[in-house]
């Protein structure tokens, strides 16, 4: 199966979901957190690009994940990094792709044990289906379907541009 995604073109889809959602009621003081790694590049261009003052947070699933017996520490630390409260806070939660949802249940859980925020709404660049959990985003710039075993991967390129490549797992 060929797969072709236009990530740049999907961004500025992403952009203007998130505009939209930060103008909405009770997202006034939100803040953007990018799920470590793609979601983490995606937050930190819509930090600059939405010329946001309150700078993007990072969060991890490594240490939260179900599956952290078999993975373990696979990068050896922790690359959460939070440079605000989230007590009381709405959190705009930032990811590449949703599939499983494991990952999202994983970061709300690291994110808990930072604060207690008001809110958690979750905005993706892609959809591709396949929950295992009950776990939706506010705002997808895209949803698709992909076979269980194929993996979409987002990239960061020359100038930070974004590009999707198709993986077997």
């Amino acid at each position: 199966m060929s797969l072709s995604l236009d990530a740049e073109a999907l961004y500025l889809q992403l952009r203007n979901g998130v505009r939209q959602l930060l103008a909405a009621e009770g997202m006034a003081d939100a803040v953007l957190v990018g799920v470590w790694s793609g979601g983490a590049w995606l937050a930190e261009r819509l930090q600059r690009d939405l010329g946001l003052a309150t700078p993007h947070g990072v969060i991890s699933s490594l240490l939260h994940r179900d599956d952290f017996g078999a993975r373990g520490l696979a990068s050896g630390t922790d690359p959460t990094h939070l440079p605000f409260s989230v007590d009381g806070r709405p959190i705009l939660l930032i990811d590449d792709v949703l599939h499983t949802g494991r990952t999202i249940r994983a970061v709300i859980n690291e994110l808990f044990d930072f604060g207690r925020p008001s809110s958690v709404t979750l905005a993706v660049l892609v959809d591709r289906g396949g929950r295992q959990l009950p776990i939706e985003a506010a705002y997808a710039a895209a949803r698709i379907v992909l076979p269980p075993l194929q993996k979409l991967a987002l990239a960061r390129g020359e100038g930070g541009r974004f590009q999707f490549s198709v993986k077997e797992s």
